[in-house]
């Protein structure tokens, strides 16, 4: 099971936004993080915290391009957390190898078809809209099943856009449009995901349903469901410190 490692390039990610909000604190976090043995750094210029608002797309790639182009030259593998196929594609010329897209396609039409033109894996996230409204839209008749129909739909539009059956790799959405006890009746079925077919990533990184007023406080909680999904199948977890899940899964 791989670990990515989250690089928020951004003041106002909910976990750490500000802590690694310039060139140099962000490209210190991640050399840190392949000192670390992190398998993939997710890079991301926008905050889809609840509530936020967009950036235009000159600061997302203000925020993103120099931070990839400087960890490319230690080789490091690097996904963008991006739901702009023109930042995507900026990115993967700058040396990251993945798209990691939370809206799934949804909130850029040119990114499916780029995705596929640009040849990488991509990351499809269960999404039902942005930050600022987001919230509103966590009602469900059975969430699983719903996520599941929802992102089965996804995965048809990135296979009809021509992304590889290969590439492609499913996120069900912790935290996004949903309420604390959709994301753990998510957890507690995790293994409908993976049975769907393709490597599933997990991003339940200190998120609220965790418990606790500050995201820092969760991290316990994190590392316990990174043990917890070890042996689920999953591809992979997304998490914002890297070591103790290493160790976690070495263990």
């Amino acid at each position: 099971m791989i670990v990515m490692g989250i690089l928020n390039v951004t003041p106002d990610s909910f976990a750490d936004g500000g802590r690694h909000n310039d060139f140099e604190a962000a490209v210190k976090r991640g050399l840190e993080m392949i000192a670390e043995g992190v398998d993939i750094i997710d890079i991301g210029g926008e905050s889809t915290k609840p509530g936020a608002e967009r950036v235009p797309e000159t600061e997302e790639l203000a925020r993103v391009i120099p931070v990839i182009e400087a960890l490319a030259k230690h080789g490091a593998t690097m996904s963008i957390d991006t739901m702009r196929a023109s930042t995507a594609k900026a990115a993967i010329e700058a040396g990251a190898q993945l798209i990691n897209d939370v809206s799934g396609g949804l909130a850029d039409e040119l990114m499916l078809v780029t995705a596929a033109q640009l040849n990488v894996p991509y990351i499809a996230m269960h999404w039902r809209g942005h930050s600022k409204d987001m919230n509103s839209r966590a009602v469900y008749g059975d969430v699983v099943t719903d996520v599941i129909s929802e992102l089965q739909e996804r995965i048809d539009a990135a296979l009809d856009a021509g992304i590889s059956q290969n590439n492609l790799i499913i996120d069900p959405g912790i935290g996004f449009a949903k309420d604390a006890h959709h994301n753990w009746e998510i957890i507690d079925s995790i293994d409908r995901f993976v049975a769907m077919g393709y490597p599933v990533l997990v991003g339940a990184s200190r998120k609220r349903f965790l418990g606790g007023d500050d995201p820092d406080q969760r991290e316990n909680a994190t590392i316990a469901m990174t043990k917890r999904l070890s042996g689920s199948g999953i591809w992979g977890v997304r998490v914002h410190s890297v070591k103790p899940h290493k160790e976690v899964l070495n263990a």
